[in-house]
């Protein structure tokens, strides 16, 4: 019986020996500096979300969460020119409107279901009040904000997101920099340089030339560093990838049967004896199912066509105006709702060159490289999976994108700062506590 107890007693001891070790966590500020941090971007670093600057949106903008996470590693506080309430403002229509919100409704065929429109709320005119007495602000991101507008004196009288914080009305962007003397930046500007242009169906705006992004993204740095601040910088994501671009297909026109197909051909016969005259087979032809919109073309002699499969519907497209208005089959939709090939390639093109210029101004700098195009691509094409939780670029379902089809929900604002974060400790051999994706909220519904 006591060969028995030592022998257990001795099993528990080799038992003990072998179990492995558990390595604590231990949180390191590396050989970076979080006390003072400063961000410096557009859209998706003010925290813009569901067509609107909000006040939630901000708190749970990826830099909010990289201020938070920053706290662990001796930073300090993060400061915003927070909006007052939680409806915010937009103002792409022009007309100050809340954010969008789901809901339910009937579209023109009386069918009631699913669908984004402003909450209705009127739009606080405090929300716009001037906030520069609380600055300088730590997140000096702000919508529409171009990397060539960085340098433009007065920017605050033409976008009035600006205009809340700006510390004088003449000021730069980039002058509000050096008050925060910040030890850490982010800095994340491009998006919009080629967005805009995309988002007007390439008809509306221009896309900013590789070589005065590169001038003006240098100018920046340059600024950002001048006290010897170390930073992160990410690259610009494909933009055409947004759901805003792939939640319409090309080939949206669904026509019902046979009939409806024969009085299309019908009507186009005219038009297809026109094409094949001028020798060109791109004629015009419609089946019971779906079929490619028919969409105006300018550089064609006849001015008319239907859509490529490679080429982007937009998501300003009326939908009552496809179901009910004839639009996509009797009236060619108008270029403004749609990215033709030609327009895509010249996206990818200037991305391209920016991403380029971004490479090798980071080279030998005490600045980590976030590459965000090949995390969204990744998004996009195969989507990711944090906690147990699925992301993908799916309106609405897909949780990355808020309603307006654009810009990230509070759980996407979580995957950006995961991969800054991730990018960040390499380069500096920091500990910084990672963020915990999943508790973080996507669109949220009725």
């Amino acid at each position: 019986m006591k060969t028995r107890y030592i022998f257990f007693i001795i099993l528990l001891a080799m038992l003990a020996a072998c179990k492995p070790a558990i390595d604590e966590f231990t949180p390191s500020k590396g050989e970076a500096d979080f006390s003072r941090y400063i961000a410096v971007g557009d859209f998706w670093t003010s925290g813009f979300a569901d067509g609107a600057l909000y006040k939630s949106g901000q708190e749970n903008s990826f830099p909010a969460i990289l201020g938070r996470q920053f706290t662990h590693v001796q930073g300090g506080d993060f400061k915003q020119p927070l909006m007052v309430d939680d409806y915010g403002v937009g103002i792409s229509t022009g007309v100050p409107m809340p954010k969008l919100e789901l809901g339910f409704g009937p579209d023109c065929r009386g069918v009631v279901g699913l669908l984004p429109g402003f909450a209705d709320v009127p739009v606080n005119p405090a929300n716009f009040a001037s906030v520069a007495a609380g600055g300088p602000y730590h997140n000096i991101g702000m919508p529409g904000l171009k990397s060539i507008y960085m340098g433009v004196a007065g920017f605050a009288t033409f976008n009035p997101y600006y205009g809340r914080f700006a510390s004088a009305p003449m000021n730069k962007v980039i002058e509000e920099i050096p008050p925060v003397n910040a030890t850490f930046f982010t800095l994340w500007l491009g998006l919009f340089d080629v967005l805009y242009y995309a988002m007007q169906g390439g008809t509306g705006d221009v896309i900013t030339p590789v070589a005065q992004y590169s001038a003006a993204m240098q100018a920046t740095l340059d600024v950002l560093t001048a006290n010897g601040a170390a930073g992160a910088m990410a690259n610009i994501p494909d933009v055409t990838d947004a759901a805003y671009f792939r939640t319409i297909p090309y080939n949206a026109l669904a026509l019902p049967d046979q009939a409806t197909a024969d009085m299309l051909n019908y009507a186009y016969t005219p038009l297809n004896q026109i094409i094949k005259g001028a020798g060109s087979t791109d004629t015009l032809s419609f089946q019971p199912g779906s079929n490619p919109l028919v969409i105006f073309d300018e550089d064609l002699p006849w001015g008319i066509r239907q859509m490529k499969s490679d080429e982007l519907v937009l998501l300003s497209l009326p939908q009552d105006s496809l179901k009910c208005g004839g639009w996509g089959s009797q009236k060619p939709v108008a270029s403004v709702y749609i990215l033709k090939k030609p327009e895509i390639n010249a996206i990818r093109e200037a991305i391209d060159g920016y991403n380029n210029a971004l490479a090798e101004m980071v080279q030998n700098k005490d600045i980590a490289l976030v590459d965000m195009h090949s995390v969204m691509k990744t998004v996009c094409n195969e989507g990711l999976v944090f906690e147990g939780v699925s992301i993908d670029p799916r309106f609405v379902q897909g949780n990355f994108y808020s309603l307006d089809g654009l810009n990230p929900t509070p759980r996407g604002s979580a995957v950006v700062a995961y991969y800054f974060i991730d990018a960040i400790n390499r380069k500096f051999n920091a500990s910084i506590p990672q963020v915990t994706v999943s508790d973080f909220p996507g669109v949220m519904l009725p």
